[in-house]
């Protein structure tokens, strides 16, 4: 049975407000032809379909389309799709019962029966094979809130209580919905699982990852997969990479790049290729890449330097929507007010769009003061790192963990309750 691991599309995406529809486009039109190609028998979705809870109409269609593009010219395709902390778990599940008509299942969030236990039953998955038969099953777990998971006292001490209790709920969902696949599984099926989480080691992208807890406390370690599953297909981090160095424990990465941070990324797709309960071969498909992000210079620089780079770059033509993108780094003394201005002159006429400039001030500050923050800066900082230095602020010390916690918690019910 062949497999094909994908995640983090963050359809409807801008970069510093240019639209990135057409770059999608060209990936599922990708992606497409290699599932046709590959002969593919079931596609991993792992979470990020969408950039925010509420996407706009047009990506909406996007993905659908794709869907049902994919089963009319793979019409024995099976399609897994778990939510992402991005995603609105109600809205991606909203059209589950029409698309699991066409081969599709999406698994937005936890739902439990009327007794209040998890109903695991909808997060495992068969996935048949070109005769029709079942080779194999999927843990689907979509990303988790704390009052996602099963409740699990933590032997911490309370300073690290909910964040413990947390964790350990996340391990026991996936331990307990194993334990159902493994009782539905006959020898020779393997038992495949899907998750959206930060894995304990994986590298992040600062500037286009958003944080799933406080610092890197959600991180969660490669011992909760339990021996037996074959293959664990991640979504979150954009970065393609092993977990814990083991080879069939995978984030598959996005396939663009979504910041200037990720400009050096080898986006890619995973074929896996099973033999019984077992991967025999995971193999990256590099996605090729529509638009060029380019960094000039490619370190900071004084700004005349600068300017006679940018007068002598020489790009091909290109219509508008696959010109690449330009982020320009400058080394500054001091104010500049006409840092701008100076910068599209020198790209007058030329095939590229200005995204970014971003300014690097040599700033000495007085002792006992912090130099202030710049607007790059700012727009990267986290609700929890503001929550950090408000209290480090008015109390001249470092955030308790239990606070930290609790903050944490406010944030994931808020987020839920927008979603």
């Amino acid at each position: 049975m062949r497999l094909l691991h994908t995640s983090d599309w963050h359809l409807g995406q801008t970069l510093h407000n240019f639209d990135r529809t057409h770059e999608h486009q060209r990936f599922l039109d990708w992606l497409l032809e290699t599932i046709v190609a590959e002969q593919v028998d079931a596609l991993l979705i792992a979470g990020d379909i969408f950039d925010n809870s509420n996407p706009s109409a047009a990506s909406q269609r996007q993905l659908y389309r794709f869907l049902q593009q994919a089963r009319a010219q793979s019409p024995q395709l099976d399609i897994v799709i778990v939510a992402g902390n991005h995603d609105s778990p109600g809205r991606l599940e909203a059209p589950g019962p029409l698309l699991e008509a066409h081969g599709t299942r999406v698994v937005g969030h936890v739902t439990r029966n009327g007794d209040g236990q998890i109903d695991l039953e909808r997060m495992v998955v068969p996935l048949t094979g070109r005769d029709g038969s079942v080779k194999a099953w999927c843990v689907a777990i979509p990303f988790l809130r704390p009052g996602d998971v099963p409740r699990v006292d933590a032997d911490s001490g309370p300073d690290n209580a909910a964040i413990d209790a947390y964790l350990s709920g996340i391990a026991l969902l996936y331990q307990q919905a194993y334990a159902l696949a493994r009782s539905r599984a006959t020898k020779g099926e393997a038992i495949l699982a899907m998750g959206h989480c930060h894995m304990v080691g994986g590298d992040s992208s600062p500037d286009s990852e958003r944080r799933i807890l406080i610092g890197g406390t959600e991180a969660l370690p490669a011992s909760m997969f339990d021996p037996g599953i074959a293959y664990a297909a991640l979504g979150h981090l954009h970065l393609a990479q092993k977990v814990g160095k083991q080879e069939h424990l995978r984030y598959c990465g996005s396939p663009i790049p979504l910041s200037f941070a990720e400009i050096n990324y080898q986006h890619q797709v995973l074929r896996i290729d099973l033999d019984g309960d077992k991967a025999r071969e995971i193999v990256p498909l590099q996605v090729p890449r529509a638009v060029e992000l380019l960094r000039v210079p490619s370190q900071p620089a004084p700004l005349p330097q600068v300017i006679a780079e940018l007068v002598g770059l020489d790009l091909p033509d290109a219509p508008l929507h696959e010109q690449p993108y330009l982020e320009v780094r400058v080394l500054l003394d001091g104010p500049e007010p006409s840092l701008r201005a100076q910068v599209e002159a020198a790209l007058e006429g030329k095939p590229v769009r200005l995204a970014k400039i971003e300014p690097t001030r040599k700033v000495i500050a007085a002792p006992g003061f912090e130099p202030a923050l710049s607007l790059d800066q700012l727009a990267q900082l986290q609700p929890d790192d503001i929550f950090r230095r408000l209290w480090q602020q008015r109390f001249g010390d470092d955030a308790p963990a239990d606070q930290l916690a609790a903050f944490a918690e406010l944030l994931m019910a808020d987020e839920r309750g927008l979603a």
